[in-house]
């Protein structure tokens, strides 16, 4: 009986280790959506332009991945987070949008892909 409580509990730390830490899936977004000045200051620091907050620093580690990915660690409040925060950006600070594009996908290998996760109702 150990042993089958100990390979499941393996799962389960295998399993949740395949998504981002649950620490920010209470982060309240509306300050930052309803504050030009926060949410710019997010962007200065995704863009090496600015300081950055811890958190701000905790999310720019996962741009990259996150990014290559569609968010595939992203748990779907995470998921739905990021989501209002991109549309906030493009919608408020479109110059900002095409500088955070330009610096994370040089390439254009990921546009098309993220474009379709950001517009994903999931």
């Amino acid at each position: 009986m150990i042993r089958i409580q100990a390979i499941i509990a393996t799962i389960v730390v295998l399993v949740g280790a395949d998504f981002y830490s649950s620490r920010y899936d209470d982060f309240d977004v509306q300050p930052l959506l309803e504050n030009d000045r926060i949410l710019l200051s997010y962007t200065k620091c995704f863009l090496n332009q600015g300081p950055c907050t811890p958190d701000a620093k905790d999310f720019k580690k996962v741009i990259p991945e996150a990014l290559e990915t569609n968010c595939g660690k992203c748990t779907t409040k995470q998921k739905q987070l990021i989501r209002q925060v991109i549309k906030a950006v493009m919608g408020h600070h479109p110059e900002s949008w095409a500088q955070l594009v330009d610096k994370y996908d040089k390439d254009k290998k990921y546009r098309d892909a993220f474009k379709k996760f950001i517009e994903d109702k999931e």
